[in-house]
């Protein structure tokens, strides 16, 4: 048998790789695109993004029921050229947290971005860094998950009773607004949570929301609550995403020359502050630990009842990027089981989309568990889900990462507690290990060294 041959690890041809990281990006793209294809015709797909693109879309509002399945994942596909051209455009590497944010906007652009909506947030960024005198390269990740008040531009447009024409203008005036004071606040707003919430964006794209609708009320402007999701596409979908995380297993372990190696070192990573993985361990382990992921999102989805709608989708999407920037298996199930448990003991419906997406947001707080154990991280998963229950009425719906704003929120809380626990844990510790040493000099010994 002639030798299997693997490729070259990823420090000896970076510019190989990165072609390899872009051409991943775009495969995933062109099979959104076959998948649209598989659900509706052409002349639906163009009626039904046209709908997208005119029509509100806070949180909830899944685009496969909002238009139709095709148009949704042909939504996603082109939210991913236009991030993967403005990535390049900026000439920075393909990095962990870039990928993160290609899966997440692909997830989210099935339940609330689109091309409308996003441009003026990232143009607003690129005022910033305009005004700021500094490259706006440095901001990429405020311009692409800042995207997620979406919604917020979308609302003013479409729904706040302006003329079609000004109703558009004042809509992108207020992306702008968002896109120009993200950087400052995200930058301040991460000292908030300490990087224990892998969606700092989130966090602060929910205090912004909240400001937005806060002066939304103060002149009697309401907005409604919206819960318009999709069900029965559970078989095909399924197929669709084990099929994916198949194929980005399988290129993990061709990158990783075919086996396992290094990913006991791997799930020693806790996330906190959201390490990137690709430069830690390379694209082969990443890919590995992506696939994994989503395995086990998309199983547990399906073990509990929960439909393969928009919303979940994109959760699932976004749990595999992060697969990328802080996320694996490891410090995400204590989360997940956090979850499941209070869901559990208070009857709540964990088949419902919105159990769901708490699942699988929540998350965001990985690193509690990676850091802390596995109880730390099951409490915190326990307490994400009586939190984010409550929060979305600060922002309405105007925040797509609603879970994020709540996982700011309950790091906050949690984390000084558990610094608290573990100190005088190693404190303790310390005591037992450095035994005292106990002067048994008498003064009648003292005065025989002193003559």
């Amino acid at each position: 048998m002639g030798k299997v041959w693997f490729p070259p690890l990823q420090d000896e041809n970076p510019i190989v790789m990165e072609r390899i990281k872009y051409i991943i990006a775009l495969l995933f793209a062109l099979t959104l695109v076959g998948l649209a294809l598989y659900f509706n015709t052409l002349k639906e797909i163009w009626y039904g993004s046209l709908k997208i693109l005119v029509s509100p879309a806070n949180l909830v509002t899944d685009y496969f029921e909002l238009a139709n399945v095709g148009a949704a994942f042909i939504n996603a596909a082109l939210m991913i050229i236009k991030s993967l051209f403005i990535i390049r455009s900026t000439k920075v590497v393909l990095s962990g947290p870039l990928l993160a944010a290609i899966f997440t906007i692909a997830g989210f652009s099935l339940f609330g971005k689109n091309l409308f909506n996003s441009i003026p947030i990232i143009l607003g960024v690129i005022l910033y860094a305009k005004l700021t005198h500094t490259p706006f390269k440095n901001y990429l990740l405020s311009a692409l998950y800042g995207t997620a008040l979406g919604p917020l531009v979308s609302e003013v447009a479409f729904n706040s009773g302006f003329s079609f024409l000004t109703g558009i203008f004042l809509g992108w005036i207020a992306g702008a607004i968002v896109g120009l004071i993200l950087p400052p606040l995200s930058r301040h707003f991460i000292s908030f949570h300490k990087g224990f919430s892998l969606y700092n964006i989130g966090f602060t794209a929910g205090i912004i929301g909240m400001a937005f609708i806060a002066f939304f009320r103060a002149y009697g402007i309401e907005v409604d609550t919206v819960h318009l999701v999709s069900s029965g596409y559970n078989q095909p979908l399924s197929i669709y995403l084990y099929s994916l995380f198949f194929l980005l297993f399988s290129g993990g372990l061709y990158f990783n020359r075919g086996s396992f190696s290094g990913y006991a070192a791997f799930l020693k990573e806790d996330g906190k502050g959201g390490p990137d993985f690709l430069e830690h361990h390379g694209l082969g382990l990443t890919l590995i630990n992506m696939a994994l992921l989503g395995f086990l999102t998309t199983t547990l989805v399906l073990i509990v009842g929960g439909e393969l709608n928009g919303p979940v989708i994109g959760g699932i999407f976004t749990v595999v990027g992060f697969g990328a920037f802080g996320k694996h298996v490891k410090n995400v199930f204590p989360i997940l089981l956090g979850v499941l448990l209070v869901g559990w003991l208070t009857s709540a419906d964990l088949s419902s989309t919105n159990f769901m997406l708490t699942a699988l947001f929540g998350t965001t707080l990985a690193p509690v568990s990676g850091h802390y154990g596995i109880i730390a991280g099951i409490l915190a998963g326990s307490l994400h889900m009586v939190i984010v229950t409550n929060i979305s009425y600060l922002h309405a719906g105007m925040n797509l990462y609603n879970n994020g704003f709540s996982g700011g929120f309950t790091a906050a809380i949690i984390v000084p507690l558990l610094e608290v626990v573990f100190f005088h844990k190693k404190e303790r510790k310390n005591k037992e290990i450095i035994k005292p040493v106990i002067n048994t000099e008498t003064i009648e010994d003292l005065k025989k060294i002193k003559k």
